[in-house]
C-alpha cells in the first residue's frame, strides 16, 4: 500500500536563534519554537496517523512528542528514531557562525566573498555547493553530495521498510535534509535547482509507494495552510 508521509521540520532552536551552524550538533527548542510548534500540532490534531517517527536528534524528538501529545485521533506507541533522517553534517563548521561558514565557502568556490548562501548556490550550483563546503571545512568532514545522496536514498529505503502496512505517518526531520529531499523528489522541481529552505514547524507531504518510490507533493506548508 502507498504511505502518506507528513514531513515536519523541528521547531526553532537556540542555535537557530543565534545564527549558528547546527547539523549533527544539537540545541534545545526555544520558547518561540515550542509556541510555533503548538500551532502546527493543533493543525494536525484531527489527522489520523498510523505511526510517528523522528530523527534521533533531540530537537526532532522533542518536536515529534509535541505532535503526538496534541493529536486527538491517533493511538501512537513508542516513537521510533531514524538516524538516517538526521540533519546534513557540517563537519568542523558545527557550532560556528553561519556567516563565517558561507564566507569560507564562497572563498573556497573562488567567487566574491558573501554571507548570502542563496547567492553562492545560484553561482556554483546546488551540487557543487556541497563539494565546496566539504573543501572549505578544515577537516573535510562535512557531507559531500555523494555522501548525502547515499544517506538520503538509504533513508527512503528504511522508511519504506518501517512503514510497511501504514497508510499515513508523521516524520520529524531537519531543514537542510528536508530541502535536499525536496530538490530530488518534489514534483515541482527538476532536481537541478535550489528551492526555498523550509520554515521551522512547516509540513511537507510525500507519497511512498509499494516499490519504495518517493514523491513530495506539497512542500513547506505553514500551520495556517494545512
Amino acid at each position: 500500500m502507498k504511505t502518506e508521509v507528513y514531513l515536519v521540520r523541528h521547531g526553532e532552536t537556540l542555535f537557530n536563534r543565534l545564527n549558528k551552524v547546527q547539523g549533527w550538533c544539537d540545541t534545545p527548542l526555544t520558547i518561540k519554537g515550542i509556541d510555533d510548534l503548538k500551532k502546527t500540532a493543533d493543525a494536525l490534531s484531527q489527522i489520523h496517523f498510523d505511526n510517528m517517527y523522528s530523527s534521533d536528534l533531540k530537537r526532532a524528538i522533542d518536536t515529534v512528542h509535541l505532535m503526538k501529545d496534541a493529536n486527538q485521533v491517533s493511538k501512537i506507541g513508542k516513537i521510533k528514531k531514524l538516524p538516517e533522517f538526521r540533519e546534513v553534517f557540517y563537519g568542523s563548521f558545527e557550532g560556528g557562525s553561519i556567516d563565517d561558514i558561507w564566507l569560507g565557502v564562497s572563498k573556497a568556490a573562488g567567487i566574491p566573498a558573501t554571507t548570502d548562501v542563496k547567492k553562492i548556490i545560484d553561482t556554483i550550483g546546488i551540487y557543487k555547493f556541497r563539494e565546496v563546503t566539504k573543501k572549505a571545512d578544515p577537516l573535510h568532514l562535512a557531507e559531500s553530495t555523494e555522501e548525502l545522496e547515499t544517506r538520503m536514498c538509504r533513508a527512503i529505503k528504511v522508511l519504506r521498510k518501517e512503514t510497511s502496512g501504514e497508510g499515513r505517518v508523521l516524520l520529524v526531520s531537519h531543514g537542510d535534509f528536508i530541502k535536499t529531499l525536496g530538490i530530488k523528489y518534489w514534483k515541482e522541481n527538476d532536481g537541478l535547482h535550489d528551492i526555498t529552505f523550509p520554515d521551522n514547524g512547516s509540513v511537507s507531504q510525500g507519497i511512498l509507494d509499494e516499490e519504495g518510490n518517493f514523491e513530495i507533493v506539497d512542500y513547506n506548508c505553514k500551520a495556517e495552510d494545512l
